[in-house]
């Protein structure tokens, strides 16, 4: 087991530092046991307790529907607020509709410091509670913060390890991207994804601590344990690449596909006041869809004590159904390729974005005529054990969704199966996919969970 000592800073240029990441990934232990681990998150979890109780709306504190627009905002103007959608698109069964939408234009930050002890790199992970975590506790990124928490609007604690981030010395930062969140309910939300190289001097505090890249990778195949902004970050790390090596298509075919993609195919927002949304309404309890289909916006009331703040009230989404995201992957000539959908998102700043080959929520589609729901949807529900790489519930964020689940599938298909002609699907290395993290709005969220994964088990 390495020691806790340290040969100091990294630097973003070492060309070595893939290895090294690579290295890490094959550490199965590190300061601490895959058990000591385990056995840290569930003593955090009474730390962390949270009482969380669904609340009406007039009863949310420094939130309010403004009286003009219907839009659901705090008082300070400040972290988020739901407004209303109109959408236009060409792609998907159903061409037109409003929806409520979350609306945060700042930038937070997702950050994970990273040293070297005992000559394993080790990352700094942080036992976090979420007020919409289906199970509490998960294991999130040494830094989560939206910039109104951490420029601390809400009169708070300040954010641990923030100044790492906030003010980081280039020549310490190994990856540095802004990626979006999901474009179904976010309107163009963006977020810092970031890994800083950090010295001796950073120690884990009581709920912190430092894991191994393998360690990680372990707990990714436990349900609901790595928070989707812990593994937002691990899937923008550095990776030996050599794109051309094998795969299908050239780096400028790839980019010329999604380049086509976003230009071809048609999406228009306008974002409206909330009130003015068809087919959805407001009780005094939740803003649902009048089928009982898709999601709700509800408001909580959340009292933990180990937070930056003690106790508050916010809305949160609430998804109606868990979804199912899905990766084909088959080997050519030998090359591990994987089966990408270029989708597109109405919350998208570039209209299309790519996307596992299934991310759906089947109940939505129940209702449509035959033929409307997703390609290859079936073809996940039938998987056969021996040909499942991973499979695992893993929820979306909890600062902002309410039980929102997916089940998370990496399926091996048979030789003979067959490639959609349309073109809304493509086969890409491993290899292209981590050059193309390393650039903003090419993987959407739920893709850069399954780059994560398909790096655990190769």
């Amino acid at each position: 087991m390495p020691t806790a000592t340290s040969t100091g800073l990294l630097r973003h240029t070492d060309a070595s530092l893939p290895a090294r990441v690579a290295e890490s990934a094959a550490a199965a232990d590190g300061v601490l046991t895959h058990r000591e681990v385990l056995a840290w998150l569930e003593n955090r979890r009474p730390h962390h307790a949270q009482r969380v109780r669904r609340i009406a709306f007039d009863e949310l504190a420094g939130w309010g529907f403004d009286p003009a627009t219907g839009d659901l905002a705090h008082t300070s103007g400040r972290f988020f607020s739901v407004a209303g959608l109109r959408v236009r698109s060409d792609f998907g069964p159903v061409r037109e509709w409003s929806q409520p939408i979350i609306h945060q234009p700042e930038i937070g930050i997702l950050g994970i410091a990273v040293r070297e002890i005992g000559g394993v790199l080790h990352f700094l992970m942080q036992a976090k509670a979420e007020p919409g975590n289906p199970n509490g506790v998960q294991l999130a990124p040494t830094v989560q913060a939206t910039r109104s928490n951490y420029t601390r609007v809400h009169g708070g604690r300040a954010v641990p390890y923030l100044e790492h981030f906030a003010a980081a010395d280039p020549r310490h930062v190994i990856a540095d991207v802004l990626q979006s969140e999901q474009g179904a309910w976010f309107y163009r939300k963006r977020n810092r994804n970031m890994v800083v190289a950090v010295g001796p001097e950073v120690e884990a505090g009581d709920d912190f601590r430092w894991l191994t890249l393998g360690q990680l990778h372990r707990l990714l195949h436990l349900d609901n344990v790595v928070n989707m902004d812990a593994r937002t970050v691990l899937s923008c790390l550095p990776a030996v690449v050599d794109p051309a090596a094998g795969s299908l298509h050239t780096t400028a075919e790839v980019l010329s596909w999604i380049t086509r993609m976003r230009t071809e195919h048609e999406l228009v927002t306008e974002r409206v006041p909330l009130r003015e949304i068809e087919r959805w309404h407001r009780t005094d309890t939740a803003i649902a869809h009048e089928s009982g289909r898709f999601f709700s916006v509800v408001a909580v009331d959340v009292q933990a004590g180990s937070r930056e703040v003690a106790s508050w009230q916010q809305p949160l989404l609430e998804p109606h159904g868990t979804g199912i995201v899905a990766l084909l992957v088959k080997r050519f000539d030998g090359v591990l390729h994987a089966l990408i959908n270029a989708r597109v998102e109405p919350g998208y700043l570039d209209v299309v974005e790519l996307a596992p080959t299934v991310q759906c929520v089947p109940e939505n589609y129940r209702h449509l005529p035959a033929g409307s729901m997703p390609p290859y949807v079936d073809l996940v529900r039938a998987r056969r054990p021996e040909r499942t790489w991973f499979d695992v519930e893993l929820s979306e964020e909890g600062g902002r969704f309410h039980d929102a689940r997916s089940r998370y599938v990496i399926l091996e298909v048979d030789e003979g199966f067959p490639v959609r002609p349309d073109g809304q699907f493509q086969w890409l290395t491993p290899s292209q996919l981590t050059v193309l993290l390393q650039h903003r709005h090419y993987l959407n969220v739920q893709a850069r969970t399954l780059v994560a994964a398909l790096r655990a088990l190769t």
